[in-house]
């Protein structure tokens, strides 16, 4: 279901993943979508046989790894895509040796990741016109 995106055309379905999650349903403008990260990261693809319905990036950054742009197709939300997404990407993280978690949390889905032990950490922010948080995870 959840692989690491290597061939183009696992490349081109992560990314109508997120040009449909954020830039039609959210308004997210396209040039910020894309960013100059999209080289050094690892792309996550979730299909459902050869249908992509959700995507993830992940970057490590000095000690912790990043996780951006978790994004899943409305018709397949709140069914547990998001957690299996979420826990692959942690899973792949931990593979490299990391035990540090750091995403940009929108306000409005701060309750997922709490349930899967992210704490929030400083005050709200403006990202692409969306009130975000910064929140952290460490392993113990």
């Amino acid at each position: 279901m959840f692989h690491v995106a290597e061939s183009e055309d696992d490349l081109r379905k992560v990314m109508a993943v997120r040009a449909i999650v954020f830039c039609e349903e959210q308004s997210v403008p396209y040039d910020i979508e894309i960013d100059e990260f999209e080289d050094s990261s690892i792309h996550i693809l979730g299909q459902l046989k050869d249908e992509p319905i959700a995507s993830g990036r992940l970057r490590f950054v000095e000690d912790y790894a990043k996780i951006e742009r978790l994004a899943v197709r409305k018709a397949y939300r709140r069914k547990g895509y998001g957690d299996l997404l979420l826990k692959y990407m942690l899973d792949l993280a931990r593979e490299q040796r990391f035990s540090k978690f750091k995403l940009h949390a929108q306000v409005v889905t701060e309750s997922f990741y709490l349930k899967h032990g992210f704490k929030p950490e400083g005050e709200e922010f403006l990202e692409a016109d969306i009130a975000h948080r910064v929140m952290l995870k460490h392993d113990s």
